[in-house]
């Protein structure tokens, strides 16, 4: 189990990087405040209205950098520090929420997967990690160990899948967040700046979970594979 402790060991260096960083780029845009005077919370209306969506509404949420998108519900989930302030890091992060109910109202194939997932993933999220030490504590006296591994290593993979499907629909929410910021000439150049950046420090995290997920995965399998 060493190997696995220095993966996990170093995706918890990086990803706690990734995760301050993120909280510092929002921190110091958060200070580039908009020129035009809007809130997040606006900024998130007009988008909406912008793109034709009247049936989404938009509502505040506790907590930091807790926002979202809720499709059953049809409702942009803002932090508190986002639906009132009036900021670039703001403005990026609401046009961000909107980006998904775009591609929701536009049934945008990678969020589609990815809802059509998320029953068998909460399950297998739940389940994998037990399963797997089930697996290697058995394996030591019984051949049943290792197709109890086995049966793990799939549920991870769901997982796994999971965070790479995540990928292409968090960096086109960002995309068409961008877009629409500056089409509609929303922000000056410095804000847009400031905005891009917050969204790309805020894909990065995503990209780690999957590529962590992923080394993980190997691990298991190579666990697996050497001991067929």
């Amino acid at each position: 189990m060493l190997g696995y402790y220095v993966i996990a060991g170093l995706i918890f260096i990086v990803s706690m990087y990734v995760s301050n960083k993120l909280k510092s780029k929002f921190k110091e845009y958060s200070q580039v405040h908009l020129k035009n005077g809007m809130s997040g919370k606006e900024i998130a209306e007009k988008m909406l209205y912008d793109n034709g969506i009247t049936d989404v509404k938009v509502i505040s949420t506790p907590g930091m950098l807790t926002d979202h998108y809720n499709p059953a519900k049809k409702t942009i989930n803002l932090s508190e520090g986002v639906y009132t302030q009036r900021n670039a890091a703001a403005a990026a992060v609401a046009a961000h929420e909107c980006g998904h109910a775009v591609q929701h109202a536009q049934a945008y194939s990678w969020l589609t997967m990815r809802s059509q997932l998320v029953p068998m993933v909460s399950v297998a999220s739940k389940l994998s990690q037990w399963v797997i030490l089930g697996g290697l504590v058995l394996m030591a006296s019984t051949a049943m160990g290792s197709t109890i591994l086995l049966i793990g290593i799939i549920l991870f993979a769901a997982g796994t899948l999971f965070s790479f499907i995540t990928l292409p629909v968090e960096y086109d929410a960002s995309k068409r967040a961008l877009v629409w910021l500056e089409t509609e000439n929303m922000l000056t150049a410095n804000e847009h700046d400031a905005a891009e950046d917050s969204l790309k420090w805020a894909a990065r995290t995503y990209v780690v979970a999957a590529v962590g997920s992923l080394a993980t995965l190997l691990y298991f399998v190579s666990i697996y594979m050497g001991r067929r």
